[in-house]
């Protein structure tokens, strides 16, 4: 068994508290009652500096500290009824999305194939999300992608964009 080091430790705590300080950052746009926020670019960031399973524990972490009520979530928000509202399915989807986007990031050394595993991480994001708000506001599942998906792939491909500049140059230097 590996014994993991203080280093490790330190790292998945920043990691953690920068996730907890970009994703309450959002915007709610008035079609949709999904908010922009920086919660997928500190997940993606998040991949690249500490791979799949120390990703994991940094994002499951963050879930814990918004479930206690911390107000680490969009709109600096926080507590059960977040993550069990309307979007408490998308933020779930960020455990799905560690895991996929980090085995492509993890076991891959070519960008196009960090791009395929952040777009299909974010696909199973986008799936448990979708199906989440689709239940919880008792909608078909394609309203409910046309409302909280569809309008925000722009803002989610620009985020991609800056992972996959900023993610490599973090790694190298965090000694990844």
């Amino acid at each position: 068994m590996k014994k993991t080091s203080l280093r490790q430790l330190v790292t998945v705590g920043a990691v953690t508290a920068v996730t907890c300080v970009l994703a309450p950052i959002s915007v709610v746009l008035p079609f949709s009652v999904v908010p922009v926020s920086l919660g997928f670019l500190a997940v993606y960031l998040s991949v690249y500096v500490l791979g799949w399973r120390w990703g994991l524990v940094s994002c499951a972490l963050y879930l814990l500290l918004g479930l206690v009520g911390l107000p680490v979530f969009s709109g600096f928000s926080g507590g059960l009824a977040k993550l069990a509202g309307p979007t408490g399915g998308y933020l779930v989807g960020y455990l799905p999305m560690v895991l996929v986007a980090g085995l492509f990031i993890d076991y891959t050394r070519h960008k196009a194939w960090h791009a395929a595993g952040l777009l299909f991480g974010s696909l199973c994001a986008y799936g448990l999300g979708t199906l989440w708000l689709a239940h919880v506001q008792n909608i078909t599942f394609g309203a409910a992608l046309s409302v909280a998906v569809l309008p925000f792939l722009p803002w989610d491909l620009a985020k991609m964009a800056i992972a996959l500049i900023v993610g490599p140059v973090l790694r190298k230097r965090l000694g990844r």
